[in-house]
């Protein structure tokens, strides 16, 4: 068994395989301790696929798994931790924007006791600002409203125990949203902070705009039943106010104030009214889709491919 399993998961990034590799296997071997590379493959249409396949030809300790459709980050993370095999197992990208180098600080925090820790970024080159704004809020709702306290600043760049590992083996949930799943383990945890970098070449791939909104939904529905309590008690709000709105209405009528019936008025409270009828309707189903999710126990991820895992393929 190795000692540290490096879990990467790919999606046309041909470019930066072989500068990844050349940093990591540095690490590795600065540290003097065995590993493998478990990189983790959504089907590309470029040639990703055949630079690891040349990688393995040159490193036995370089892993592939190949899925037969593409499902996305998160299911491809899980599944290479769930296929690892080391004493501990590194999540890390493959665009060096979190910069292998650190796998050894993370290694030596191990040490003080810690059965996690995770890299927290003090800045973010090369992200936009509108994508860092929904980074902040995103973090802030779901620390108010979670079970469970998910660090901010943070993405899936940690380094974790086997018994970590074995854990999130049993909770076998569909959602795959780490960082919360992680969390909600527990165990001692640590962290360190770095400045993460721009990313060596090309335009990411997995967390666009409209991805971060998923993972942060599912980050907030996923831990917490905080949202649908606060939706019971906005019905009750609104309700007692449009008591008192009616009780106003009566006494104006009993104290001879000529009440002209206003369109704008009847139409504002309408849509009001509709408008969080629908909200607490899209909570719900939010809800109700992952329950569906859960209860039909399809697989997060297919492999269709296991190369050089030995007995395992």
């Amino acid at each position: 068994m190795p000692e540290i399993s490096i879990i990467v998961p790919v999606y046309k990034e041909e470019a930066n395989i072989r500068p990844f590799l050349m940093r990591a296997e540095a690490v590795c071997e600065r540290m003097g301790k065995s590993y493998e590379i478990v990189f983790a493959l959504d089907p590309s249409p470029d040639r990703t696929e055949e630079v690891i396949l040349d990688e393995i030809n040159r490193n036995a300790s370089i892993k592939l798994l190949v899925f037969s459709r593409r499902f996305g980050q998160p299911a491809a993370t899980m599944a290479g931790i769930l296929s690892c095999t080391g004493d501990t197992c590194v999540v890390i990208d493959v665009d060096l924007q979190d910069q292998p180098e650190l796998i050894e600080q993370l290694y030596s925090k191990l040490a003080d006791g810690y059965e996690v820790v995770y890299a927290k970024r003090i800045s973010r080159k090369g992200e936009t600002l509108v994508k860092r704004v929904i980074s902040h809020v995103g973090y802030s709702v779901i620390n108010r409203f979670s079970d469970v306290d998910i660090p901010r600043n943070t993405g899936d760049f940690r380094i974790m125990t086997r018994r970590v590992v074995e854990e999130l083996r049993r909770l076998n949930e569909s959602h795959g949203f780490l960082r919360g799943l992680v969390a909600y383990v527990g165990f001692k945890q640590a962290f360190i902070e770095y400045e993460r970098d721009e990313r060596f070449a090309g335009k990411g791939n997995y967390n666009r705009l409209t991805g971060s909104l998923k993972i942060g939904l599912n980050g907030l529905i996923s831990f917490s039943s905080r949202p649908l309590s606060m939706m019971s008690v906005v019905g009750f709000f609104l309700a007692g106010l449009s008591f008192l709105l009616a009780a106003w209405y009566v006494f104006q009528k009993l104290i001879g104030v000529n009440l002209t019936p206003g369109l704008s008025t009847n139409v504002l409270l309408i849509c009001f009214f509709a408008g969080v009828q629908l909200l607490g309707l899209g909570l719900i189903g939010e809800y109700v889709g992952r329950i569906y999710d859960e209860v039909k126990r399809r697989p997060m991820y297919i492999v269709d491919r296991k190369i050089n895992f030995g007995e395992q393929e």
